[in-house]
């Protein structure tokens, strides 16, 4: 079907084309991306923009042996197809099937795993710095987004990489800006010069001349240098900050010309210490749906090819918190939003064009959002801070030391609690209770539905006691008891019963509530919904348990320092008469990563659906 991309087995069939069946070959991967992409779903418009730039990358070094790091991987499929992976794409995000991600076990050429962005640098400074230690001569090439380059880590490996000047590759794969014809002609030129040997030999071969001279020759080269610094200055203007932290600067150069790719990628073989090589690439390039919106076609379901993606109305968690914060920033002038690069993935994007002045996106950098959170808190504004549960995680020491050691009233919102699907283990909201019960003076909160949200998002409006933390899955708002007017916010989350039951309680927090409701018939139970987390109300919840003979706590969580753990912990610590009488299960996540799926499989195959759970308490309560 595909004339080039067909005969692609591996990097090393790809170096016998010539460049005319190159230039076929970028075409054709564009088409495939497109055709699988379509029907698995996946990350398309960063994939299509950087399809010319894997392909010199490829030709030029010599993966594995050199090698390659993605930062975050999601813009790596056209790195999987041409490691010997396409045929597999049919399974892309699927349960069991081709990871959308970097994954070691997929290839030998998916050397580090990241789902998380900024990590590239500083790993290929780990590979690069375990080269010179075994007195290896491969190469190390970091690929970034401008995006990622945001991150703290990003920068500090920078830093710490123009201090160490070992020989790496970084290259930055800039999607923001538009291709300068005139300003790039004369970057390229420079970085020719600047890369050949014989520019290199006569720079050296000058200072060591130039120096042996008395008197005016350390002179000479002080005003040379301030010379070239000053040419320098003047046109290339973008390189200033890599070159003064002690990188070789190349480029702009133009992503999507493959001549112009493998001509640099060719010549900086030949510099010794660090290089960064600039590279202007278009999202979405060459699919003009993409081109047109590449946000919207950045991470997409199953789609029409032929047609452009439509906006859906959606009730997700995300848009139900986005509404709601709409409402408390419409009544009260100092409710702000704070999102780390994710105003869309968290519903925000109607906040921002409403209060364009209250939204505070600070690119990926989720450490420098909460701490900034803590700050404006101390000053009375109510700052609702949505990032992902997974994201989250990098920003632990600022929760603990900035914001819960001086009790600063933040809100933080963890969009994609439990477990999301398709990105897998990198992804998945699995770790934010843990992570976060210990902390002193937090507050943990876990909606069962929409309304329960909205009342904890009123709540949290005037709390000033310290900081809470809300966690909401991702997907369909759903509303206990669908169709009853919603007309009195509640301000208090005390354990309740939802159904009742005699021998056996369930439970449940969150999103398992409704997954308790579902197996309580069937097993005569009693479904106990716990909103309130931490800290937990063990004398009401205890008053609840009595003359039950078996309690099961369900989560989406670990199970390990999870929500179960929390409340045996406690009807421990309260020496409750509940230990010596009823006999306890946790059900959740074991002590695995979860990979990629379906949510509903990955639940079914966790044991989490109503058919698990029915079986799981069937066989103990039967002996």
């Amino acid at each position: 079907m595909y004339k080039i991309l067909d005969s692609i087995q591996n990097p090393d069939t790809l170096k016998q084309l010539s460049f005319e069946e190159l230039v076929v070959l970028c075409h054709e991967m564009r088409a495939f991306l497109v055709e699988n992409i379509s029907k698995t779903g996946g990350h398309l418009s960063s994939n299509l923009g950087v399809v010319e730039l894997t392909v010199a990358l490829h030709y030029v070094f010599d993966s594995p042996t050199d090698k390659l790091l993605w930062d975050v991987g999601h813009q790596a499929y056209v790195h999987k197809v041409l490691t010997g992976r396409k045929e597999d794409f049919k399974s892309l995000r699927q349960f069991n099937g081709l990871s959308g991600f970097l994954k070691r076990k997929e290839s030998e050429h998916d050397i580090f795993e990241a789902g998380h962005s900024s990590t590239s640098i500083s790993a290929g400074i780990g590979f690069a710095t375990a080269r010179d230690l075994k007195e290896a001569h491969n190469e190390v090439i970091s690929i970034i987004g401008d995006g990622a380059l945001t991150g703290g880590m990003a920068l500090e490996a920078l830093n710490y990489l123009g201090h160490v000047k070992t020989n790496m590759k970084v290259v930055l794969n800039d999607n923001e800006m538009s291709i300068s014809e005139n300003v790039g002609g004369l970057a390229k030129a420079l970085s020719r010069l600047r890369t050949t040997e014989t520019y290199s030999k006569v720079k050296m071969d000058t200072k060591a001349t130039l120096s042996k001279i008395p008197s005016i020759g350390d002179n000479m080269i002080d005003f040379i240098g301030k010379l070239k610094d000053s040419l320098k200055y003047f046109v290339v203007d973008g390189g200033l900050f890599f070159e003064e932290i002690g990188l070789t600067y190349i480029g702009p150069i133009n992503g999507h010309d493959l001549k112009e790719l493998i001509e640099t990628f060719q010549m900086i073989k030949h510099v010794k210490g660090p290089v960064l090589v600039h590279v202007l690439t278009q999202k979405g390039k060459g699919y003009a749906f993409s081109e047109k919106d590449p946000n919207k076609y950045h991470g997409v379901g199953q789609f029409d090819p032929e047609k452009c993606i439509e906006s859906k109305a959606k009730n997700d968690y995300s848009k139900v918190f986005g509404d709601k914060l709409i409402q408390l920033a419409t009544e009260n002038q100092n409710v702000v939003a704070i999102t780390a690069a994710m105003a869309d993935g968290t519903g925000l994007n109607e906040f921002a064009s409403k209060f364009p002045n209250r939204i505070f996106d600070v690119a990926i950098a989720e450490q420098h959002a909460v701490t900034m959170a803590a700050g404006l808190a101390m000053e009375g504004i109510k700052p609702y801070v949505a990032i992902y549960s997974t994201f989250l995680q990098r920003a632990y020491d600022q929760i603990v030391h900035d914001v819960c050691i001086q009790k600063a009233p933040v809100v933080l919102c963890l969009d994609r609690a439990g477990l999301v699907g398709n990105d897998g283990e990198t992804h998945h909201g699995i770790f934010d209770i843990g992570y976060l019960s210990h902390m002193p003076g937090m507050m943990i909160l876990s909606p069962k539905d929409q309304f329960e949200l909205e009342d904890m998002m009123q709540f949290a409006l005037t709390y000033k006691e310290g900081p809470i933390a809300i966690r909401y899955p991702r997907g369909k708002a759903h509303q206990m008891g669908a169709g009853r007017e919603h007309t009195q916010s509640k301000l208090t989350f005390h354990p309740e019963v939802l159904h009742e039951g005699d021998k056996v309680a369930l439970v449940a927090t969150g999103k398992m509530v409704q997954t308790a409701l579902a197996c309580a018939d069937e097993l005569g139970a009693r479904v106990i919904n716990v909103s309130q987390i931490k800290p937990l109300d063990i004398i009401r919840l205890e008053s609840l348990l009595q003359n039950i003979d078996f309690v099961f706590t369900i989560e989406d969580h670990t199970i390990s320092g999870g929500f179960g753990d929390q409340v045996i912990s406690k009807l421990i610590e309260h020496h409750s008469d509940l230990m010596g009488k009823t006999k306890f299960y946790k059900l959740g996540i074991p002590d695995v990563f979860v990979p990629h799926g379906d949510t509903d499989m990955l639940m079914q195959d966790l044991g989490l659906d109503k058919e698990g759970i029915v079986k799981k308490v069937s066989e103990v309560i039967n002996g």
